[in-house]
């Protein structure tokens, strides 16, 4: 009885690892994370690209308040001032580079 039951108990643990060779589930070998044999026949998923600015309602008020006139007759604010004095334009090309004269010493 104890071999036959021996028997029944390596038979049910080959069928179990014989099984779990056979599933096709992703396997950790030698540190590297490797995809089952099967994933060439799962089909193609589709994702749409992302809009833009993921918040249209949010878009479109903004724009609407952006563009509506003011509701209690308050004038628009003025365009922000630069931040930094503009770059004097460089020399045109072919043009000589004359430094400025020296200050005359007293």
């Amino acid at each position: 009885m104890k071999t036959m039951r021996r028997w029944q108990c390596v038979g049910l643990a080959g069928l179990g690892l014989a099984l779990t060779a056979l599933t096709g589930c992703q396997t950790n070998i030698a540190g590297m994370t490797l995809p089952s044999g099967h994933y060439l026949q799962h089909p193609p998923q589709y994702f749409p690209p992302s809009p833009p600015f993921p918040l249209q309602r949010e878009l479109a008020t903004m724009e609407a308040q952006a563009g509506a006139p003011a509701a209690n007759g308050a004038a628009p604010l003025p365009a922000p001032a630069p931040l930094a004095p503009p770059v004097p334009a460089p020399p045109a090309p072919g043009a000589p580079n004359i430094p400025p004269p020296a200050p005359a010493p007293q």
